[in-house]
């Protein structure tokens, strides 16, 4: 059912999907199931992986709520071997540069357990790179700005999705932040309006993965009930 309101702006009506008690609980833990089993990880297949995947995958974090509903995000997938190089050499040099300057002792103690140092091979053997950036202002008639709102939030709503398609589909990822990214927009070209977020390599994983053995806070450090 569709309607136009009083300022001429057309609606539809909603109607979602809802389920008994044993079905939402039943749900609810499945999804829990699947997505606790996530896991960041360095050790990446070069396996093909179907483009349409990435496409489904990239589809469902385009659904995510924003500000205003500007959808202040672009999503560049990067399975080029060339410019995948060039990422890697780029982004191993400023890693570089904060493991061995940016990086306070403690920041490196704390990273210690994690295991992760300033090589990247991953991005060259993952076979996508997701590039996500975000959109700081639209451009309207004549490249007039358009104004965006609750942008950072937006976009970090969008990720989140992602990364639940993303292990969803089962496959693998990885959230790398190399910091300054802005090698990120030179290389792909992005417009000025564009800064980039994370990059997340995706694939599946290498036959044989060692990831570090941590755990998750309980339920009751995380959640206070009123």
């Amino acid at each position: 059912m569709r309607k136009i309101d009083e300022k001429g702006y057309p609606w539809v009506q909603y109607v979602p999907k809802t389920y008994d008690p044993d079905t939402m609980l039943e749900r609810s833990k499945a999804l829990f199931d699947t997505l606790s089993e996530r896991r960041s990880i360095r050790e990446f297949s070069d396996r093909p992986v179907p483009l349409e995947v990435i496409e489904n995958i990239i589809k469902t974090a385009g659904s995510a709520p924003s500000g205003a509903n500007m959808q202040p995000w672009t999503f560049c997938v990067v399975s080029d071997p060339e410019i995948k190089s060039k990422i890697r050499e780029a982004a191993e040099k400023e890693e570089h540069d904060s493991y061995t300057r940016r990086m306070s002792q403690e920041w490196l103690k704390d990273l210690e357990p994690l295991g992760t140092d300033w090589h990247k091979p991953f991005l060259e053997i993952a076979p996508y790179l997701i590039v996500v950036f975000k959109k700081l202002y639209g451009k309207g008639e004549s490249d007039k700005k358009k104004q965006h709102y609750y942008v950072s939030e937006s976009v970090g709503l969008a990720c989140g999705m992602l990364l639940a398609a993303i292990q969803n589909a089962g496959l693998a990822s990885l959230t790398h932040t190399p910091s300054p990214m802005r090698f990120l927009s030179k290389i792909l070209n992005r417009p000025e309006n564009e800064k980039p977020f994370l990059l997340i390599p995706i694939g599946y994983p290498a036959d044989e993965v060692f990831v570090p053995d941590i755990s998750r806070k309980d339920i009751d450090q995380i959640m206070v009930k009123y």
